[in-house]
């Protein structure tokens, strides 16, 4: 009797957890993973998502949506934000096009470093011309590349 009670007791359990696993988080949006893709990369040519380099001081804007699977209902991407070959230190900001700069900074960087990296969770707008902005705070004459990998996104 007591070999069928606890395999009862085994499946009982086992059910519980199955549907524990399947719950929805609460909350205004939900995160949707994505296999990570390069959506900016301003080493490549001359383009809206690619070159050229980022200038000191400058804003540049990036339509992300519609890029590596990241749909026009999205509110927000995970990104893996790089900077690559910064020619001085400083900091580079992100934020929603068409939108006020924040004061804090995505990533900071001293000048010769190869690369340094760091995660971002970055609003969108809606705009289809760009939906981030970027500022490169540096010294004047100086430049560095952008890379960013998205890996996520909330909707």
């Amino acid at each position: 009797m007591r070999p069928k009670l606890f395999s009862r007791v085994l499946v009982a359990g086992a059910a519980i957890g199955l549907a524990a696993s399947f719950a929805q988080a609460a909350g205004p949006y939900q995160f949707f993973t994505l296999v990570p893709c390069r959506v900016v990369d301003t080493r490549n040519p001359t383009g809206p998502l690619g070159g050229p380099s980022l200038a000191a001081a400058t804003t540049r804007s990036f339509p992300v949506t519609g890029t590596c699977g990241i749909p026009s209902t999205a509110k927000a991407v995970v990104f893996n934000v790089a900077i690559v070959a910064p020619t001085g230190s400083g900091n580079m900001r992100i934020w929603p096009y068409n939108t006020t700069m924040p004061l804090v900074a995505t990533i900071n960087f001293d000048a010769g470093e190869p690369a340094i990296a760091n995660g971002a969770i970055a609003p969108l707008t809606t705009n289809p011309t760009a939906n981030i902005s970027v500022y490169l705070q540096t010294g004047p004459g100086t430049h560095a590349d952008l890379v960013l990998d998205v890996t996520g996104y909330f909707q």
